[in-house]
């Protein structure tokens, strides 16, 4: 063998070896991104999940708003990248425990029974204004001593919450917004989101107070955080505090 020939060898075996040990790399850390999304989302391979559906208020017969047929596909796709199952069930047909399997609960207290229990077990320091009646107040949330009010179409609030009982049980997530947009607004800014989250709350409970802004020009895709409530959705409101109204806190 000339010194051409183990030359050209060489520089074979040094470029498989380079290849070999990138391909290493990149799939040790695409595995361990993968962990971490598993972890948060409480999804390990082959788990189970449940995807609870809540129903339109505005239809006679049972029936899924279209916003929240969006929302369920979004959080299907996140289902489906952990490499879990899903089971999809109706707001009144569900009677499982909490932290079981990791459960979805999209949709506000007046269309789903399963947000109302939740909220009434887990948020204390949350309440929705679910009276039909038209009216100021209609669809506002009060959290602690600040209500924010709905503009329909131009400034909405939605809740995003992962509540967690402990390490050894599954996280529930919840997107109760005012109107069905909104909670596909909340799906959609957790895709987006979901590894900034994980660096800051890991695998604790949060409740993030969403904004949609001017949602019948944007749709769901503008977004913003008006805070971080999880400490005052979680404390009882007191009966004589005194609630202010914000109709764009920010």
């Amino acid at each position: 063998m000339n010194d051409d020939v183990r030359n050209i060898v060489l520089g074979l075996i040094a470029a498989g070896i380079s290849a070999a040990l990138g391909w290493l790399a990149r799939t040790y850390l695409w595995r361990r991104k993968l962990r971490r999304k598993q972890e948060f989302f409480g999804l390990p391979d082959n788990s189970e999940s449940l995807l609870v559906v809540n129903r339109d208020p505005a239809a006679s017969e049972p029936a899924v708003h279209r916003f929240d047929v969006f929302a369920l596909l979004e959080l299907s796709a996140l289902i489906k990248d952990c490499g879990a199952n899903l089971q999809m069930v109706t707001q009144d047909a569900t009677q499982q425990g909490f932290g079981e399997r990791t459960e979805f609960c999209v949709g506000g207290p007046a269309s789903n029974r399963r947000m109302l229990a939740h909220m009434a077990a887990m948020l204390p320091g949350v309440r929705v204004n679910i009276d039909p009646e038209p009216g100021p107040d209609r669809g506002a949330f009060q959290i602690g001593g600040e209500r924010y009010r709905l503009e329909p179409g131009v400034c909405e609030y939605v809740l995003l919450a992962r509540l967690s009982a402990g390490e050894r049980t599954r996280p529930v997530f919840l997107f109760c917004g005012q109107r069905a947009i909104t909670n596909q607004a909340a799906t959609r800014y957790l895709a987006r989101n979901h590894e900034r989250l994980n660096r800051k709350h890991g695998n604790n409970t949060f409740v993030l107070l969403l904004k949609v802004v001017n949602s019948q020009a944007y749709g769901p895709d503008l977004v913003e955080l008006v805070a971080d409530v999880t400490q005052a959705a979680q404390a009882p409101v007191p009966a004589t505090e005194t609630v202010r109204t914000s109709h764009r806190a920010s």
